[in-house]
């Protein structure tokens, strides 16, 4: 599933190809996905200027002058540019027409993603209103998340996973920052301390940005606007490398089972 680092992959390729166009209509080929597209989704897009495109946990919002509209890539989604008579796929469910002879082409094959209008204030949305803290906003601070761990018994790994609590660490990301911020993703949030809380928030940041920096990672279906694949998965240090020697001290990574997810980690160098 794309997390923070692919949606603000899309997010930085889009912007300067919409940002200050003009929207024609919209093409839906298929409203069902993971929740209905509006009816009168091509209605409410003519004739408006893209405003804006920004970023909220694994959301992308597209800000116009009357609305917003609320894209997710859900499991294997991802936005392209195409001519707007290039012929559709199977699985390219909607075009948003754009001056120039271009569109917008949201391709999902397993239909887990969204593409919704809102016409008010997009962050009391009832899919925005309760997520949690942005891990690059200033607020987000080891003392923030050892305070929203006050009173909860559990494994680290799956409260970095809350997206109540931190948004976009999905599972790829939150075993890495824990590698590199040497802690065990059973230990219970109850006993960490706020050295390592300082240490763990750091980590987040830095392994986003690295990932960002490198297109993402594209274990399966995920690809930028350019149709490149996302090329971090080259540089895991955990993920996906159970049996292969820590970079760190040279332990064998190991692999288990939690939240019905695979988590990597060091025996070593994670206490």
């Amino acid at each position: 599933m794309p997390e923070l680092p692919e949606v603000e992959t899309t997010r930085r390729g889009l912007v300067p190809h919409l940002v200050g166009r003009r929207v024609r209509g919209a093409v839906v080929r298929n409203p069902n996905l993971r929740w209905p597209v509006p009816g009168d989704l091509s209605g409410r897009v003519e004739g408006e200027e893209v405003l804006d495109i920004r970023r909220r946990g694994k959301y992308l919002l597209i800000d116009f002058r009357r609305g917003h509209l609320l894209v997710h890539l859900g499991m294997s989604g991802r936005l392209s540019l195409v001519a707007d008579d290039a012929p559709p796929n199977r699985h390219d469910h909607i075009d948003l027409q754009l001056e120039g002879h271009q569109a917008l082409r949201l391709t999902d094959p397993r239909r887990f993603g969204a593409m919704l209008w809102i016409p008010e204030a997009a962050e009391g949305h009832q899919l925005l209103a309760s997520l949690g803290l942005e891990p690059f906003a200033p607020e987000f601070t080891g003392a923030a998340l050892r305070e929203r761990a006050k009173g909860r018994r559990v494994a680290v790994k799956q409260f970095l996973m809350n997206g109540r609590i931190v948004v976009g660490v999905g599972n790829i990301y939150a075993s890495e920052a824990l590698w590199h911020a040497k802690i065990h993703p059973l230990r219970s949030v109850a006993r960490i301390s706020p050295e390592a809380w300082n240490r763990l928030a750091a980590a987040v940041r830095q392994t986003l940005k690295r990932a960002i920096s490198a297109g993402g990672s594209t274990l399966r279906d995920f690809a930028g606007i350019d149709g490149r694949a996302g090329r971090y998965q080259q540089r895991h240090d955990v993920y996906g490398r159970e049996g292969k020697p820590c970079r760190r001290c040279g332990a064998k990574i190991r692999a288990i089972r939690q939240g019905q997810r695979s988590t990597f980690f060091c025996p070593k160098c994670q206490k």
